[in-house]
């Protein structure tokens, strides 16, 4: 195998990002707009923070055609904060169990007594996504909450199910990557740091009469999502450096052409390295096509003994990060938005050559 030359990081997360938005920090991190101080030091209440909180909502909003009658949150926490938090608020919901961050969501609604499973994949290992019948849905529940992009497993719903009930969507490593019907969900949260920037940051899109219904009466004011709604997302400090990155991420996106073009992207990465699984002797990916995710692409070799010796040499190569999560072992390529194209390509021929070398 040849020695590293560029390195490329197929994490799930904490995950790439744009090499033009790491320039643009490197440039500014000790002196924001000549300030002389860098974004880290300066106060969240300050006119230079307001600004570029005022932009990043703006630019999300526009980037995936927010309608007017939703908020923009910037909340600490990640999307495991939501976990409890969605329940908290709204009472019972009906959660779709798809892989491991749904059925997390699940167990923190269910300590409460405001969470029922009523559907999933787990009966195939959650290959696929199953078909969600209304009939199955709990008469009591509030909500439908889905965990649209299965970072684990490499499944993905392609459209939202409407069942009649507001639904809530777990979008941590998929947002972005493709248009989104944001007008089909009652809420959107994800964790900052597959998609969007550093760990720290969790976005959330909350329809406003979903907000108003918020069961929140004794609740922790920081736990209320009326409390961040109302303070613009500075009640407290916010996690600002997370804030300005995701910012220079946004206006990365509307320089590429924005959601179409994203989409266009990384269905060609996702075609050249599903293409080169389903064409091997060698390696298996056994999610139903229809289903296959775009941004995270989970496979085995077939010959398991070969997969430490895969990702001993891969990483020789400058693939770096391809272990699939602890839990499940494999392979695991992570191809979000910051993955160039030249990086699949890099691991597809990587991936012929140590075929062609162990066949």
């Amino acid at each position: 195998m040849k020695e590293k030359g560029e390195i490329y990081n197929f994490c799930a997360g904490p995950a790439v990002l744009p090499a033009e938005v790491m320039e643009k920090v490197k440039e500014e991190l000790r002196s924001y707009g000549g300030c002389g101080m860098s974004v880290m030091e300066i106060s969240h209440r300050s006119a230079a923070f307001k600004e570029i909180l005022c932009e990043a909502k703006s630019r999300l909003k526009e980037l995936m055609s927010i309608p007017d009658d939703y908020s923009i949150l910037f909340l600490q926490g990640g999307a495991s904060l939501q976990f409890p938090m969605v329940p908290m608020n709204f009472g019972k919901g009906a959660y779709c169990i798809t892989g491991r961050w749904a059925k997390k969501a699940f167990e923190a609604a269910e300590l409460q007594g405001r969470g029922e499973a009523f559907s999933g994949s787990a009966d195939r290992n959650f290959e696929y996504i199953p078909k969600i019948d209304p009939a199955d849905l709990p008469k009591d529940a509030k909500f439908l909450h889905i965990c649209d992009n299965n970072t684990l497993y490499g499944t993905k719903f392609f459209a939202p199910p409407e069942m009649g009930l507001p639904l809530v969507s777990d979008m941590s490593s998929c947002i972005l990557s493709a248009p989104c019907e944001v007008e089909k969900y009652s809420l959107i949260y994800a964790g900052a740091q597959k998609n969007i920037g550093p760990a720290g940051l969790c976005v959330v899109i909350i329809k406003n009469s979903f907000l108003e219904s918020a069961e929140d009466e004794g609740l922790p004011l920081m736990l209320r999502y009326r409390t961040y709604a109302e303070h613009d997302s500075l009640y407290n400090t916010p996690p600002t450096f997370a804030v300005y990155v995701a910012n220079l991420v946004f206006a990365w996106l509307e320089k590429k052409g924005g959601l179409k073009v994203m989409e266009e992207i990384n269905r060609e990465k996702a075609k050249l390295l599903y293409d080169c699984i389903g064409n091997s002797a060698l390696y298996l990916n056994k999610v139903s096509p229809r289903d296959r995710s775009i941004m995270n692409v989970p496979f085995r070799l077939r010959r398991r003994d070969l997969e430490p010796v895969f990702l001993a040499e891969a990483e020789k190569a400058g693939l770096m990060n391809l272990k699939g999560h602890w839990s499940i072992g494999g392979i695991r390529a992570s191809i979000y938005n910051a993955m160039p194209i030249e990086g699949v390509k890099k691991l597809v021929n990587f991936m012929q050559q140590f075929e062609g070398e162990n066949l």
